[in-house]
């Protein structure tokens, strides 16, 4: 169980600090089954609601400054997605964006980050689809990331390559 305070990462809402362990007072729900209240770190004024007793794979705690170090410092050799066919393209990205996993959500930047290049040496433009999941895996890692290491979001991407190089 988690505690007050604590930082978690939830499914699509992304890094969250768990804010009160409380129950729900509406009709039709379970008085007594609790529910963490949790408040999405860099989504101001929204507010999730997820049950304290689901085992679900979709909420797990955040990483620590040492465990992000570590992601950090694999980061290249962290293998790149074998993409079988575009018409499965989005699941893919759908179910890496989903497993709440850094390590997938790292093989799916560096992906796309390929990808991209591939198109646009070919003269084509990139894909809506790649610019989408792309954006969106960076803003979960690298939320995450922020506040794992205590540094704004938007130097998240800088530190990353500083440390790679």
């Amino acid at each position: 169980m988690y505690k007050k305070g604590q930082f978690v990462v939830c499914g699509v809402n992304g890094i969250c600090q768990v804010e009160d362990i409380t129950t729900l007072n509406l009709d039709g729900i379970d008085r007594t089954r609790k529910y963490y209240l949790l408040k999405p770190v860099f989504s101001n004024g929204s507010t999730v609601y997820k049950p304290t007793d689901m085992e679900d794979k979709s909420l797990r705690l955040a990483l620590n400054k040492k465990q992000a170090e570590e992601l950090i410092s694999e980061i290249p050799s962290i293998d790149t997605i074998a993409i079988a066919d575009e018409k499965t393209l989005e699941k893919t990205y759908k179910d890496l964006i989903h497993s709440c996993d850094p390590k997938a959500l790292v093989s799916l930047i560096k992906t796309i980050h390929l990808r991209k290049e591939k198109r646009l040496l070919k003269g084509f433009k990139v894909t809506a689809l790649d610019s989408r999941y792309f954006k969106q895996a960076e803003d979960f890692l690298y939320g995450e990331l922020s506040v794992a290491l205590n540094i704004p979001k938007n130097e998240v991407r800088d530190f990353i390559s500083s440390k790679c190089e």
